[in-house]
């Protein structure tokens, strides 16, 4: 098992874990639609399926919303 943080709250994972996997067992909502960060770069969509998480990585799913007048 491996610790990460996802969103700001550990989580432990059982790794070997790509950044695709990790999206489909958090359940993400609409995964066309959000961008991701590992340690605070983004993350290529194309490279969702060959991103390997580590013990300690930090993950965050952002979701960008149109708004205003």
């Amino acid at each position: 098992m491996a610790r990460i943080t996802v969103n700001g709250e550990t989580q432990e994972v059982q790794i070997p874990l790509t950044l695709s996997e990790l999206i489909a067992l958090n359940d993400v909502q609409q995964p066309d639609m959000v961008s991701v960060q590992v340690n605070e770069e983004f993350a290529d969509r194309t490279e969702w399926d060959q991103i390997k998480i580590a013990e300690g990585d930090s993950v965050d799913f952002l979701y960008f919303m149109g708004g205003g007048c």
